[in-house]
């Protein structure tokens, strides 16, 4: 990994460690100096500190078989051998300094293994073929999975394809990414013998690829230490004004922390719940964060309380007595037990008023939950262990269920350019929240927050979701460019017409890389097109009525033949529900003498009840053609008009009129007058048009009109 490591006289930037109070024993990443690592053995020799890895090793791992690691430990001391870092101190305290940071997490056998040896195909004589013939195929594919790309080869691009090699690797197993983030804290750590530009390019590195990398895979324990030493190289002034602040909170006689523990304490042993409160300082890029937030900071700002206990049940009890005896803050609450966050966090969120105003904010979790928020996937062990639950084809399961890794794999395939990854990528890792939305069959799809239906349908469809027309949303109509929530339902619609294509616009709802990528390759193979969707209007001259076309056919629509019980009088049939053979009708008598007819559960028939108006009896007579004004709602498409047409025609039923109405939010209202040589066919004619791709509803015209008088 050409890690380089500082000169012992330039101490790196500080860090919040020895300013924590003192508290139960916790993964402690920061005591790994070089005197920790050589111990007391001879000058003319390197020190055997495979003793140290394994000690820790063992404390996660009783019964672990340290062999594997002794002979890692051979074969990377006398590859190495020789080689300095740029401190001046031997290289294998590098890989020896990984490993033992992995196992302090936790890490299983197979890992430390390949930490070892991480670097020996990289920067020695040792191939991978040695590798797989002495450690076997899974340390072979970590050791390769994180071997740089040779510079010589891929010049400037050598950095971003070893990511995508490395991002590769990883949706295969998550412990490659595990070891390069072990050893990307390490070269952090060790940061200050190099140039300042070559920091600060490294920082940046860190910070806007392996700190979101950290996040999504849970090992916090990484995230907080990296996001601490980048703000030291990339923030200095403001680094140090926050080392100043928790120096001086930590010189303070009191601790409101420790008294509003303490009544957690007393508040936990009266009820009889056995748990482990503690004391957790914040990390430095944490209390900048919150001076930021609350301007002036207090004591019980500096840290956290944590409470621990053994089972999951006992955390909501837990949180039940502290809401009961103690003043909850409920603003504070949040339940990441019930609903984990994305990368396997599990916690409860609350907070507590102190009788001085003292708010403190108070984390609830079992000791396995405290693992896993430690270490994330490292805490899992080796999940690919011959006899674990994999799929029926043979791929491995992920321990992580990270949608987000999916979705990455899936877009950089698309992307072959290298700056267009490089890029890509970034803006990909900077959206740290997830959220689930259900598919109408019952499976799920895992999106960044602000997804849009856009991203839906490429992330359900792929390229095929070009001919994607449109969504429901909870059941209800939306447009593609429709925000969707944590535990939305959506249903994809998708056109069967060939000519469907994606609109330029979706770009501007689409936030996910794949979406993106896709909806650009396809607008740059067809240069001309892309425009018009959802924006073409078919082209029938809009008019403002179907009556305007017929002159005569509100007061008598052709060949309907209704019978009153009235003799002489003359008969309507109403124009807000356009009554069509064999409908239930009632009438009504209105002004001249004449009978207006309305389907009974049209709203005027309410009205006009209201209004004492007396009903008079109606019948169909035996003419069965009739005129009806159907309205159908729809997607925008090319052509919608021609095959709504070929659809009416082919049943056999005339058009007399067709009014379409502009398109708004990409949808499109057609107004159809017709002419049905049998009202019985009215069901039928329906069904056909709501056939036709990008049509979502087809009924009958209900206008509002105003009773008559």
């Amino acid at each position: 990994m050409s890690a380089e490591a500082t000169n012992p006289a330039t101490p790196g930037p500080a860090t919040p460690g020895s300013l924590r109070r003192k508290s139960r024993p916790r993964i402690d990443l920061r005591r790994l100096g070089r005197a920790a690592l050589l111990g007391p053995t001879a000058r003319d020799r390197l020190p055997d500190a495979i003793g140290h890895v394994a000690e820790a090793h063992r404390a996660h791992h009783p019964d672990a078989d340290l062999e594997p690691l002794r002979r890692a430990w051979v074969l990377a001391e006398s590859s190495h051998r020789g080689q300095m870092r740029k401190s001046g101190e031997p290289y294998i305290t590098h890989p020896l300094a990984v490993t033992l940071i992995l196992a302090e997490l936790g890490a299983e056998t197979t890992t430390l293994t390949a930490s070892l040896l991480h670097d020996t195909v990289e920067d020695t004589e040792v191939t991978l073929d040695q590798v797989r013939e002495q450690f076997g195929d899974e340390v072979c594919y970590l050791v390769d999975g994180v071997t740089k790309l040779e510079k010589v080869d891929y010049g400037a691009a050598a950095e971003p394809e070893t990511f995508r090699k490395m991002l590769v690797a990883t949706g295969n197993d998550v412990r490659v990414m595990s070891i390069k983030l072990a050893d990307r804290l390490h070269n952090m750590r060790t940061l200050g013998v190099m140039r300042p530009e070559k920091q600060e390019r490294i920082a940046k590195i860190t910070r806007d690829f392996l700190i979101p990398l950290a996040e999504r895979l849970g090992v916090q324990a990484l995230k907080t230490e990296l996001e601490d030493l980048v703000f030291a190289i990339l923030h200095p002034e403001e680094y140090e004004h926050t080392r100043g602040l928790i120096v001086d909170n930590a010189a303070r006689g009191t601790d409101p922390l420790a008294e509003i523990a303490e009544d957690v304490r007393t508040v936990l042993r009266e009820a009889g719940l056995q748990a482990e409160v503690l004391i957790r300082p914040r990390h430095f890029v944490s209390v900048h964060r919150v001076s930021r937030k609350r301007g002036q900071l207090r004591g019980a700002d500096f840290g956290r309380l944590l409470v621990l206990v053994n089972e999951d049940a006992d955390c909501y009890g837990v949180l039940g007595e502290l809401h009961t005896c103690l003043t909850p803050v409920v603003s504070e609450f949040k339940d990441f037990i019930a609903v984990p966050k994305f990368n396997l966090y599990q916690s409860l969120h609350t907070a507590v008023a102190h009788a001085d105003g003292e708010i403190a904010e108070v984390l609830i979790r079992t000791h396995q939950m405290h693992k896993v928020a430690e270490a994330g996937v490292i805490a899992l062990g080796n999940p690919y262990t011959p006899g674990a639950d994999d799929p029926a084809d043979g791929e491995r399961a992920d321990p992580t269920r990270p949608g987000w890794l999916s979705r990455l794999l899936d877009w950089q395939e698309a992307a072959p350019d290298t700056d267009t990854f490089w890029s890509t990528l970034r803006e990909d890792l900077a959206q740290d929240r997830e959220i689930t939305v259900f598919r109408a069959d019952g499976g799920s799809l895992g999106l960044p927050e602000g997804a849009s239906c856009v991203d839906a349908a490429y992330a359900q469809y792929g390229e095929d979701a070009h001919a994607c027309i449109g969504a429901r949303v909870n059941g209800r109509l939306a447009t593609l460019s429709t925000v969707l929530r944590d535990g939305d339902t959506v249903q994809l619609l998708m056109g069967q017409d060939p000519a469907s294509e994606p609109s330029r616009e979706w770009l501007e709802h689409a936030q996910t890389p794949g979406a993106r990528i896709a909806i650009q390759r396809w607008l740059a193979t067809h240069p001309s097109a892309g425009d018009e969707r959802h924006a073409e209007v078919p082209t029938a001259a809009p008019r403002p009525s179907a009556s305007a076309d017929v002159p005569g056919a509100a007061t008598r629509p052709a060949g309907a033949s209704a019978v009153v019980d009235q003799p002489g009088a003359s008969v309507r049939l109403a124009g807000c529900c356009t009554p069509v053979p064999p409908d239930e009708v009632t009438g009504f008598a209105v002004r001249g003498g004449v009978v207006t007819v309305h389907r009974v559960e049209c709203a005027a028939v309410e009205r006009m009840k209201g209004v004492g108006r007396a009903e008079i009896g109606v019948r169909w007579g035996d003419t069965t053609e009739c005129r009806v004004t159907l309205v159908a709602e729809s997607f925008g498409r090319p052509h919608l008009l021609a095959d709504l047409t070929e659809a009416i025609a082919l049943e056999g039923v005339a058009i007399v009129s067709a009014t379409v109405e502009p398109p708004s939010q990409q949808r499109v209202r057609h107004t159809y007058t017709l002419q049905l040589p049998d009202a019985a066919r009215l069901p039928t004619l329906m069904r056909a048009m709501r056939n036709v791709p990008g049509v979502y509803d087809v009924g009958r015209a209900q206008h509002h009109v105003a009773t008559a008088q």
